[in-house]
């Protein structure tokens, strides 16, 4: 067969490197335990190390990823009705369960503290959610959840997850070189802690943080 009949694959376009598959972020929940001394506020959070694959070397509030048994874990309370309907705009019954569990799981792991065993979620209120961006080898989609330090027992320790961990002051936290969503994170709690119980309750709309800035979800 002359060589002009043969089929030959077509050439690979060399001018466009190939498209790296997107990665699912993984569903977790962060809790940030809050205290007020006078007129300040602390946080509770602590140094991710070096060795970790996501955000090494960053200060961060104790969370973690899903894990299957969350969702149909045993708890003591169930989530409010407020902080369910929040987490409900983008999970079902079953994963803001788990968000829920999920989170006190990782306080309890991070940092020795508990909300009891089994947990009482309905101390638990929504504050954001995060994504974070495509392109990243890891990504999560993290609910913030808040709790103050009254409703937590225990003696601070944890499984050496986080180091340095302690409260900080938010004007300490804010000072500090944070990673861009805790930053917006800090942030938004302190517009949070400025409201009233009744304004939080009136709020119909939940926050999103994607591409760097907020979004009304």
């Amino acid at each position: 067969m002359p060589e002009d009949h043969i089929r030959h694959p077509p050439l690979l376009d060399q001018s466009e490197p190939p498209r790296p598959d997107v990665v699912q972020p993984r569903h977790a929940a962060s809790l940030v335990v809050y205290r007020s001394l006078g007129a300040a506020t602390e946080v509770l959070m602590g140094m991710r190390g070096a060795k970790h694959r996501f955000m090494p070397n960053r200060l961060v509030f104790p969370g973690g990823a899903v894990d299957q048994a969350d969702l149909s874990a045993p708890c003591a309370t169930p989530l409010s009705p407020a902080t369910e309907h929040a987490l409900r705009k983008n999970a079902n019954g079953h994963l803001a369960h788990g968000l829920g569990i999920a989170a006190a799981r990782e306080l309890a792991e991070e940092t020795g503290l508990s909300l009891g065993v089994p947990p009482h979620l309905h101390v638990l209120e929504y504050l954001a959610r995060a994504v974070t961006p495509p392109g990243n080898p890891i990504r999560f989609n993290a609910r913030f959840l808040v709790v103050s330090a009254e409703h937590v027992s225990g003696a601070l320790g944890g499984d050496g997850e986080l180091e340095n961990l302690r409260y900080y002051s938010l004007h300490e936290a804010l000072a500090l070189d944070l990673a861009l969503p805790t930053r917006r994170v800090t942030e938004r709690l302190q517009t949070w802690l400025a409201m009233s119980e009744a304004e939080r309750a009136a709020q119909t709309h939940s926050v999103l943080l994607r591409d760097r800035g907020w979004h009304v979800e």
